[in-house]
């Protein structure tokens, strides 16, 4: 188990669900846009009860800076609520779209 004082990359992962106005308004393509901007690994995808549903795997500012961009996502989406759970990294590479 790492910890602060570990000399190692400071990795997490963030399973986060996003509920409002968050399909068909470009909230996951731009997930995928701001998390290769940030080095960030993981996938997004939309659930059929409206919400999004994505996991963001990096460093720990890196994994921060994407939850918090949860809460304002695409221009046009109206967020309502984000949940983040975190936990060890499960090894993702890339940012993709799930279908």
């Amino acid at each position: 188990m790492s910890d602060a004082t570990d000399d190692s990359v400071d990795r997490t992962r963030a399973h986060v669900f996003v509920s409002g106005t968050v399909q068909g308004v470009f909230y996951r393509a731009s997930t995928r846009d701001a998390a290769r901007d940030r080095g960030v690994d993981g996938w997004v995808r939309n659930l059929d009860d409206g919400r999004v549903e994505a996991v963001f795997e990096g460093e720990r500012p890196d994994v921060a800076t994407m939850v918090e961009w949860c809460h304002s996502g695409s221009d046009a989406a109206f967020v309502e609520d984000v949940e983040a759970e975190y936990g060890d990294p499960e090894g993702e590479s890339g940012f993709h779209i799930r279908r």
